[in-house]
């Protein structure tokens, strides 16, 4: 166990999540393998890692003393455009926010035949913007959301067909919103705060079945994270910046796996996010989201192994028409709340997480009987988030208003794994 600690000490030190997103602002999944084959990992077990982050239902199942440490360089392609008024000099700004590492680490260690416990240190969700530099339209607005859990879990296997597992999810976020606003009096101003961080704690529980050698069924549920970071943003120009609860939401899914030669071996898993519940979330109005992934291996030889997938959640932010009320939507905790297109611009410009369909690619090379590696290529293909309506400003209702933003990306995955 202190070889288990020492290395998430290290991994915790390390890690820089940026801004990303793709079911929402979560990943579709940590290791390669799972990412290479559309984020699986409810019903079919790719790795050590997707046992403690996705569903543990699966840690009793591990053999030996196992190690996987890697990364993520994740690439978004974002762009907004503010049309107030109907502007027609309003055109598409990409985001300066382009490039991001997200590291990841897990270890496993079986204690007996029936009992494997494990750690994890992953940077899981995260999302941001930065407009700093271009048109003044966006509201120079920056953003980012950094979340990170480090997952102690356990393991047990009750037969030969049953494993279940638990795990505890000690959560840290990151927090910086800024953006230049303007107040009832006319003034502009600065409403950032500057980066706040706060800390929260989760639980996640699992189980897998194998009724045959060829099949395996699982499913998990993870809680939700209650976070609060202080001080974040300005609404009023008073000098004092408030607080602002965002709950990382909960979640659950069901899988299947299903190997018909042993050679090949695919998947298939439904995720439920229940971001319209989620404090903060909720406020914003995001949807809750069905993510469906498919995925398979094959072995071409009893080397190396190709892996590919496609996952697919509609996105929780949807274009909407004719936005004209000016009833505001208190956020907790901020001093003021936003009329509804004021609110969807909030989401479009500095929260675009609007991806949908995402196809994915991957290998697995064993170079020893201790050593493998594993890379993916996953690409969330563009997708366009529309709304209208009427932008209320500190001088009055401005009708004929357009928000609009995109979102695509490109990530490429790697991991070093050790089993003994």
């Amino acid at each position: 166990m202190k070889k288990v600690a020492g290395s998430v000490v290290l991994a915790t030190a390390v890690l820089a999540t940026g801004a990303f997103a793709t079911n929402g602002d979560n990943l579709i999944g940590v290791s390669p393998a799972s990412r290479a084959m559309g984020g699986l990992g409810t019903g079919i077990c790719l790795e050590p890692t997707d046992s403690i982050f996705r569903n543990p239902g699966w840690l009793g199942r591990q053999k030996g003393f196992n190690v996987s440490f890697g990364g993520i360089l994740f690439m978004p392609h974002v762009k907004a455009r503010s049309a107030i008024g109907g502007d027609p000099n309003a055109t598409y700004q990409s985001s300066d926010a382009d490039t991001f590492t997200i590291p990841e680490i897990a270890i496993t260690n079986q204690i007996n035949d029936k009992v494997v416990v494990g750690i994890g240190a992953y940077g899981v969700s995260g999302m941001g913007v930065d407009y700093r530099d271009k048109d003044p339209r966006l509201a120079k607005m920056h953003t980012t959301l950094q979340f990170m859990r480090v997952v102690p879990a356990v393991g047990y296997k009750v037969s030969d067909k049953l494993a279940i597992g638990g795990a505890l999810h000690l959560a840290w976020g990151s927090l910086d919103m800024g953006a230049i606003l303007v107040d009832r009096a006319g003034n502009s101003y600065n409403a950032g705060g500057g980066q706040s961080q706060s800390y929260g704690i989760g639980g996640s529980i699992g189980i897998n079945f194998k009724p045959t050698d060829s099949i395996c069924l699982g499913a998990y549920y993870q809680s939700g994270v209650k976070m609060k970071y202080k001080n974040v943003f300005d609404t009023d120009n008073d000098g004092n910046f408030e607080d602002l609860k965002l709950e990382q939401p909960q979640e659950a899914s069901v899988g299947i796996g299903y190997r018909p030669i042993e050679e090949l071996k695919v998947g298939f898993d439904i995720r439920w996010i229940n971001w319209s519940d989620a404090d903060g979330y909720k406020q914003f109005k995001w949807k809750d989201q069905w993510v469906f992934a498919v995925g398979g291996e094959y072995k071409i030889t009893p080397r190396l192994a190709l892996r590919a997938g496609y996952n697919y959640g509609k996105t929780p932010i949807r274009s909407k028409s004719g936005l004209n009320s000016p009833n505001p939507n208190n956020i907790p905790d901020f001093t003021n709340g936003f009329p509804d297109f004021n609110l969807e611009w909030f989401n479009l410009v500095g929260f675009p997480a609007i991806s949908e369909h995402h196809i994915t690619f991957g290998f697995g090379y064993q170079f020893t009987e201790n050593f493998t590696l594993n890379m993916s290529y996953v690409r969330a293909f563009e997708k366009e988030v529309k709304t209208t309506g009427t932008y209320y400003s500190s001088t009055g209702p401005i009708p004929n208003s357009e928000v609009s933003a995109k979102n695509a990306q490109d990530s490429i995955g790697v991991s070093l794994d050790w089993n003994f």
